[in-house]
């Protein structure tokens, strides 16, 4: 048999009042709790916005820090570029103007002798003739004068003045030919746009170079080997193209006197060669070639960057090949590129439009 136990009223009541302080208790640690909750939920949400407005302003300022990089970048660049052509046309100005000079300096007195060649040549021989009646009309001169005759060995003269007036003016006419490919380089004296023949214009800046070329008392002559095509006339910019042979033929020199001074390639040759061929696709291509000292692999891709260059200090400024690369890409809406092997040589290969007067001007 079992007796359940029951609480009387005056015995519940303590402990319903304990449950509901317990309860009082609980909803009040409760709403704090939900206040607490609420409070960290609106933090949250104000250091989420916080956040994002930093990362807003972050992207913001690394997209104008982008910007104004790519302007500086940019800025830079059209101030390289500003400053090669000032150099080009100051360089091109400079040397223009002294090879003109030059030229007609020479040219001046060069007309006065090859003028006066001729009538020299003709008064010779009129005396000559002269003393050839005197000497049918007088077959036994004075003794006096067949001492002087012997003395001065007259019948060698007689025959070799001839000979004489020939060396002269051959000479006068080479010398000519140089003032011609001297004015030729300069083209001072010509529109700054128009035809020319680009082989001509190459041949000007070899006789310009010639003195380069020649033997030095320590190595022997660069010889120079041309294998010309059949080239249309050419419209361009002719003193600009002059000086971009003449900074490729001067790193050529250059690069084979490196070469011939070391040790290993002492009485080695020094060889240039010049390649000109008209495409299919109505382009010109000229290849300068040489057997010099070559270019690293790691370098080669800066051959054309203002202000390089793999010469000694004190020997090379840089600019040459970058403003050569400015006026065939540039100027002339062509391409030019370096290929080189170390301790074989390098060779620049130029291709220009047949139609370069769409090129920029």
């Amino acid at each position: 048999m079992v007796i359940t136990q029951v609480m009387t009223q005056p015995e519940q009541e303590p402990r319903v009042q304990d449950l509901e302080k317990t309860i009082r208790i609980l909803r009040k640690k409760l709403q704090r709790s939900e206040k607490e909750r609420n409070q960290i939920e609106s933090d949250i949400e104000t250091k989420e916005f916080l956040l994002k407005n930093v990362i807003e302003k972050l992207e913001a300022s690394q997209e104008n820090l982008k910007k104004q990089s790519q302007e500086l970048k940019q800025a830079l660049q059209e101030m390289q570029q500003m400053q090669l052509q000032l150099i080009q046309v100051e360089k091109m100005s400079a040397l223009g103007q002294l090879v003109a000079g030059i030229a007609h300096e020479i040219n001046n007195p060069l007309g006065f002798v090859y003028g006066n060649l001729d009538h020299a040549q003709e008064y010779t021989q009129c005396f000559l003739d002269l003393l050839m009646i005197y000497q049918k009309h007088c077959p036994l001169p004075n003794p006096e004068i067949l001492a002087a005759m012997e003395s001065m060995e007259f019948d060698f003269i007689k025959d070799d003045v001839n000979h004489v007036f020939q060396s002269m003016t051959a000479g006068a006419e080479r010398i000519q030919a140089i003032v011609q490919s001297l004015r030729t380089f300069s083209r001072l004296d010509e529109s700054e746009f128009k035809q020319i023949d680009l082989h001509e214009s190459i041949e000007s800046t070899l006789m310009v170079l010639q003195t380069r070329f020649r033997a030095q008392n320590w190595r022997s002559e660069i010889r120079i080997h041309k294998d010309y095509g059949h080239l249309p006339p050419f419209t361009c910019y002719a003193g600009q193209l002059n000086q971009v042979f003449m900074s490729i033929l001067n790193n050529a020199i250059d690069a084979i006197e490196q070469k011939l001074s070391e040790e290993d390639y002492l009485g080695s040759q020094g060889l240039i060669f010049i390649e000109s061929e008209l495409q299919s696709n109505q382009t010109i291509e000229i290849l300068i070639q040489d057997n010099g000292v070559g270019i690293a692999p790691e370098l080669i891709n800066r051959v054309f960057d203002p202000f390089f260059t793999t010469k000694a200090v004190g020997k090379g400024t840089g600019l040459g090949m970058a403003i050569a690369h400015q006026i065939i890409t540039e100027k002339h809406g062509g391409t030019i590129t370096c290929t080189s092997t170390l301790d074989q040589g390098t060779t620049f290969t130029i291709i220009l439009p047949l139609l370069a007067d769409t090129a920029v001007q």
